[in-house]
């Protein structure tokens, strides 16, 4: 796990680095000379670019995960939606099939429920393998159900227990896409330099100073908070797998 899947983190950094930065740029300014009025007028328009700049890009980093954070929900509920359809399609095959595929998807959404909750990698692997298996097991059980009678409505299961499978796929696809390193790298030294501009271009040293990059620092929060799909506070919630599983009776 990196250090940007845990966004308090990412604020600890954030603010330290950012703190350094614009003290670093208060003490080059008493170092070497006073601004002039007419370098520090210079200076306040490159600083009020900069600063501009940071704000867009934080604004379109916050929008990326944002999206990311939306995909995640949408594949939960796309998932749940294949798990139930394909539950109900269990009943255009033979009894004894059917009521071993119910309890297979039955444990299937249980495992499913648990890898959103999932904290740890230990958790992680543990659920994978779980999943494998049961993926192989529900497979198996739809083709064995089905091998027999070739009709469409066999093939309704076939194709609904495919989707089940394609499902969770996409949903992993989803929790793997996340904002690139190089964009966070990017957006560091962007505040990086935003903070040295402020710490060089004020008139004296003050703990006013730190208001900037306390602020990016939370934003840099926010956004690797929405971003991460277990270290953070904001998580997706998975609701419609929990009421697909308590919709399903137990044999």
């Amino acid at each position: 796990m990196s250090a940007i899947d845990s966004p308090f983190t990412v604020f600890a950094v954030a603010l330290v680095v950012q703190g350094l930065a614009v003290y670093a740029g208060d003490f080059l300014r008493r170092k070497f000379r006073p601004l002039g009025d007419k370098e520090r007028e210079d200076l306040g328009i490159v600083r009020a670019a900069s600063l501009t700049l940071l704000g867009l890009i934080i604004g379109f980093t916050f929008a990326m995960a944002v999206s990311r954070y939306d995909q995640r929900k949408n594949m939960e509920e796309a998932e749940a939606n294949a798990i139930g359809t394909e539950y109900l399609r269990t009943d255009l095959l033979p009894a004894n099939d059917a009521s071993h595929l119910r309890e297979l998807l039955r444990k299937y959404t249980e495992q499913r429920i648990s890898f959103y909750g999932a904290r740890n990698e230990r958790q992680i692997e543990r659920i994978g393998a779980t999943v494998e298996k049961l993926h192989a097991d529900l497979w198996s059980t739809v083709v064995r159900a089905t091998t027999g009678q070739q009709t469409p409505l066999a093939a309704l299961a076939v194709a609904g227990m495919n989707d089940v499978l394609n499902s969770q796929g996409y949903t992993q696809a989803a929790w793997w896409n996340r904002i690139p390193i190089a964009a966070w790298a990017l957006m560091g030294l962007i505040a990086i330099s935003c903070c040295l501009l402020v710490g060089y271009g004020e008139h004296r040293t003050g703990g006013f100073l730190l208001v900037l990059p306390l602020i990016v620092s939370i934003s840099f929060f926010l956004i690797a908070d929405i971003d991460s799909p277990r270290g953070g506070v904001i998580r997706v919630t998975p609701y419609n797998l929990i009421a697909q599983y308590h919709s399903m009776k137990p044999n």
